[in-house]
């Protein structure tokens, strides 16, 4: 596609702000020239030690001012970045940075060094700056890395809940980028609180959002509701993003302190996305605090695709501008309006391509429609809604593959099934169920599953039977396996809002 939106010049400082200080205290605060001059003094650390223009780097941590700062720093450098969280299980880790070929690892963890990579090659933020005198307070330029073709690496799962590397050129990130700032109306007095990792494509894509706007980016510790809510307050936030089960969580935070209802109400936009949105939620949510939950469709391979806006507020919204969706019937014709159907997409943010075991980009084909593996529909009035995937459930915020997490389970020793069942608060809860002919006691599993899974992918409940029931064909029968634990049946795929 060659339709391009190009970038408007910067008219306003960015600011980093760190949500525990007071928000009159400047010791909280980055702003314009300071900013910029810790950004490339973190450039200059990273340079003295070694890293390059070109060099692929593992970068792990939680959310923080000093990790925003090094991913800047690194994006200065023109780095090919690969972001990981940092609760991926070590040998899903280092797996990734071998596919990956990572050259560094950036970590806040120094325990979390990866087997493999030189001593010298594995670095630990908040970086040492020289003792030299500071650099200059010139712009932080990241127009070589908007140039890369390999400026980001990110970790999805396919179909078959396999993980696979998405390599992102940056042209495509910055395109998709300034679509999301035009349709969504960010302004620089926006202050943005997301709520959000920011190892993962959502989170990564506010930041990017906030410093193409110039506006403030408020740093929370989001996996701590309730501070993070005050922060978010206290700082004025006017763009808060999070995922469903966040929202869930959110809204028996104001239950029990009304008063935070009214010091939010400045938020003009409440973005959701990384899940369906259950129809019950974004009720309450209206009903709460008299605005709508801005539903968002999008995919790492694709960034952004559709997003509700202020303006249109239903469903997912309309493709971004650019952005041609279309939904398919099982023989390829294209479905009718309102009719649910395969979704494709053809996008300008459309990924260089996959990784393949060999660490060899299997590109993707710009001219073609991409098939999302998503079902939804597109309305007569444009208005796309997402129902889900295939087989997928969601969790906190993290879609997940039960049969990906059987195979992986399955180090433990014993076969595993993974039962989703239906979670208001989280989206699914997990039941794991070892068939054990010896009947070990469910603790005992637990502790032996634990080591192979990450922590949002660990079980609410572990089963122990001694055989899975088979189907005529020999296959365990999950129907009647949930009938024998007396656990509802597999969870429909949720509205798309």
């Amino acid at each position: 596609m060659t339709d391009t939106i190009a970038p408007a010049p910067p008219v306003a400082a960015a600011r980093l702000v760190d949500g525990a200080g007071a928000p009159a205290d400047p010791a909280a605060r980055l702003a314009g020239p300071a900013l910029d001059r810790r950004v490339r003094a973190a450039a200059q650390a990273l340079r003295d030690l070694g890293v390059r223009a070109g060099d692929r780097v593992l970068v792990q941590g939680d959310n923080s001012t000093a990790y925003v700062v090094t991913l800047l720093a690194l994006m200065h450098l023109d780095t090919s970045l690969v972001p990981l969280d940092h609760r991926v299980p070590p040998p899903d880790t280092a797996a990734a940075a071998r596919q990956a070929a990572v050259r560094w690892q950036i970590t806040a963890d120094p325990a979390a060094a990866l087997p493999g990579l030189p001593a010298g090659r594995v670095i630990t933020y908040p970086l040492r700056t020289p003792d030299a005198p500071p650099p200059p307070a010139d712009p932080v330029d990241l127009a070589a890395w908007f140039r890369r073709g390999d400026a980001l690496v990110l970790w999805s799962s396919g179909t078959t809940g396999r993980p696979k590397g998405v390599v992102k050129p940056g042209a495509a990130v910055l395109d998709n980028s300034l679509r999301t700032i035009e349709a969504m109306g960010f302004r620089a007095d926006d202050v943005m609180a997301p709520l959000l990792p920011f190892s993962h494509q959502y989170g990564l894509s506010v930041i990017l959002l906030w410093w193409l706007t110039r506006c403030t980016l408020l740093v929370t510790p989001y996996q701590r509701l309730d501070t993070a809510v005050g922060q978010a307050a206290a700082h004025g936030a006017t763009a808060v993003d999070a995922a469903p089960s966040t929202y869930h969580s959110l809204l028996g935070v104001l239950r029990r302190r009304p008063e935070a209802r009214r010091a939010l109400a400045g938020v003009r936009i409440w973005g959701v996305g990384g899940a369906p949105l259950p129809a019950p939620l974004a009720e309450s949510f209206r009903a709460a605090l008299g605005r709508p939950l801005l539903d968002g469709y999008g995919l790492t391979e694709l960034g952004n695709v559709a997003l509700a806006t202020p303006d249109v507020p239903h469903g997912c919204g309309r493709p971004l501008p650019g952005v041609r969706l279309r939904v398919t019937r099982p023989d390829g014709t294209v479905a009718d309006p309102g009719e649910l159907g395969a979704i494709e997409v053809r996008s300008p943010g459309l990924m260089a391509g996959y990784l393949q075991e060999d660490g060899s980009l299997a590109p993707a084909d710009p001219d073609a429609w991409y098939p999302t593996a998503d079902l939804g529909s597109v309305g007569a009035d444009g208005i796309v809604r997402v129902v889900g995937r295939n087989q997928a459930v969601h969790r906190l915020g993290f879609t997940l593959y039960p049969e990906s997490l059987e195979r992986r389970a399955e180090a433990c020793g014993r076969p595993v099934k993974v039962l989703a069942v239906p979670d208001q608060r989280r989206g699914s809860a997990l039941h794991f169920v070892v068939a054990d002919p010896e009947g070990e006691a469910p603790l005992t599993w637990r502790r032996r599953l634990a080591p192979h899974l990450a922590e949002y992918e660990q079980p609410n409940a572990v089963h122990v039977v001694d055989r899975f029931p088979l189907t005529p064909n020999g296959k365990p029968d999950t129907r009647a396996l949930r009938a024998q634990l007396g656990l509802a049946p597999a969870p429909s795929p949720g509205s798309g809002g």
